[in-house]
């Protein structure tokens, strides 16, 4: 099956109810940042945060201090230790994991033909053993992870979320959007060669399981700048921890071209990330209120 996702399937989501109590809404974790990449995680925890109840984020100590100053604006994560992550991610219901995450300094050569420095490395290794040793929690799979990772890896039910250059590093096959139709046979493969959600941003972006595919048109060119991605990252870990993956995946993508819509409207294309990050709550309650 093969769908446009518009504003309608928003009804779909799960949405909680008055007599719910503290925890009741799921908590994530997010794995990610560096010393390069700080602010790749900053918009993906607050994006999720106003989705879950809580967020706990993981990420070097070297991002310690850029936690602290967060707070000062946007109090619902806890910083966490890298060395304390195994326990967080037992309790939690969603982990996403990559964004800000260093990846390989070249890409010449294909998948296996990168050069990667220490920190790549370590990126690898703490992707594939978390995943490895926890198979059967709900993943969101970002960023800096899908460019180093064993796509043989990727969990069972998990939602991989790729731009065009990390689906061809993970997948190892070419993306040539002028053939749109072979795009989305390709991505219908991959995902039942995997058992995982696929959701491929682009102009169109393809969200599939292999089964039910869902095409969210619409944006703008402004989705282009840095960090963009991450919010989507976010918004799809924060929706997965009480939504199908494939709805989650649909939906999260569908709010961020339809808020870049909003503020393309308003501003041209002078937004950025941060305004898309602010503005994706306002968009998604209105859309609702436009199909309810």
């Amino acid at each position: 099956m093969r769908k446009k996702f518009e504003s309608g399937d928003l009804i779909s989501l799960w949405r909680p109810e008055a007599t719910m109590t503290k925890f009741d809404g799921g908590q994530v974790v997010i794995v990610g940042g560096s010393s390069l990449f700080h602010g790749a995680p900053v918009l993906a925890l607050k994006a999720a945060s106003r989705l879950v109840d809580m967020v706990y984020f993981a990420s070097g100590e070297e991002n310690r201090d850029i936690a602290e100053k967060i707070k000062t604006s946007l109090s619902a994560f806890i910083w966490i230790p890298r060395d304390e992550l195994d326990e967080y991610i037992k309790k939690s219901d969603v982990v996403l994991i990559g964004p800000g995450l260093m990846r390989y300094v070249s890409e010449k050569g294909g998948h296996n033909g990168q050069v990667c420095d220490g920190e790549g490395r370590e990126t690898k290794a703490l992707t594939e053993r978390l995943v490895s040793e926890f198979p059967l929690k709900k993943w969101a799979l970002d960023g800096g992870s899908l460019q180093v990772m064993d796509d043989g890896l990727i969990p069972l039910g998990a939602v991989v979320t790729p731009n065009t250059k990390e689906y061809e590093m993970l997948f190892r096959e070419r993306i040539n959007w002028r053939d749109f139709d072979g795009v989305v046979e390709k991505v219908e493969r991959q995902a039942v060669k995997h058992g995982c959600v696929i959701a491929l941003k682009g102009v169109v972006s393809v969200v599939s399981d292999g089964n039910s595919t869902y095409l969210v048109e619409g944006g703008s060119p402004g989705l282009s700048k840095g960090g963009t991605g991450d919010v989507v990252a976010g918004l799809t870990a924060g929706l997965l921890v009480k939504n199908p993956p494939v709805l989650a995946a649909a939906a999260a993508n569908f709010l961020v071209k339809k808020t870049a819509e909003e503020l393309d409207s308003e501003r041209g294309e002078m937004f950025n990330a941060d305004d898309l990050v602010e503005r994706v709550p306002v968009v998604y309650k209105r859309s609702l209120m436009e199909t309810s």
